[in-house]
């Protein structure tokens, strides 16, 4: 059993190290970082994720992009290709400098399925805007135990940093898109 650490404990070793003492353990066993970038909205863009397995250490970097697409779809695809990446049903922490993808995790996406994935719109109802990217985010969370934290951008995260880094340079892998 993991025990938490009280007020007054200390570490025996540091994250950085990779590694954990017993009262040091997170209650999840991997750490999902993600990012998105986009030059131009719409525009060529990036992806990027970080896991981390907490117990070992062990990091798995990777990122994609895509020639012509939004900021909001490169941040939930980074989301959506970390909870790809693993092997099985994980407790994960999920941690996103996006307000987009923490607001449809936490707010609205329960209100969209409630609503048969519509949102309220002036008088009416309309379609969830990326609509393909929240069904399969939802798809997987029915797999795994998530929890989430949101982070600034650009505030010195390490991790934040590592996948905005990696993100954008998915995202110049694409030429300059001509659309406006």
């Amino acid at each position: 059993m993991t025990k938490r650490p009280s007020e007054n404990s200390t570490r025996e070793n540091s994250r950085a190290e990779g590694t954990w003492t017993t009262y040091d353990a997170p209650d999840w066993e991997v750490t999902l970082f993600s990012d998105g970038a986009c030059k131009g909205n719409p525009g060529p863009g990036g992806w990027a994720f970080i896991l981390r397995h907490e117990p070992s250490g062990t990091v798995l970097e990777r990122s994609g992009g895509e020639a012509l697409t939004t900021n909001n779809r490169m941040e939930l695809r980074a989301v959506i290709e970390g909870l790809r990446a693993l092997k099985r049903p994980t407790r994960v922490h999920i941690v996103t400098d996006s307000t987009y993808v923490k607001n449809g995790l936490q707010t609205w996406m329960a209100d969209w399925k409630r609503n048969g994935w519509r949102r309220r719109s002036g008088d009416g109802w309309a379609p969830v805007k990326n609509l393909d990217l929240w069904q399969e985010l939802d798809r997987l969370l029915q797999i795994h135990q998530a929890t989430f934290e949101h982070v600034r951008g650009h505030a010195g995260h390490p991790e934040n940093e590592r996948c905005d880094e990696l993100a954008v340079q998915a995202c110049k892998e694409f030429p300059p898109s001509r659309q406006k």
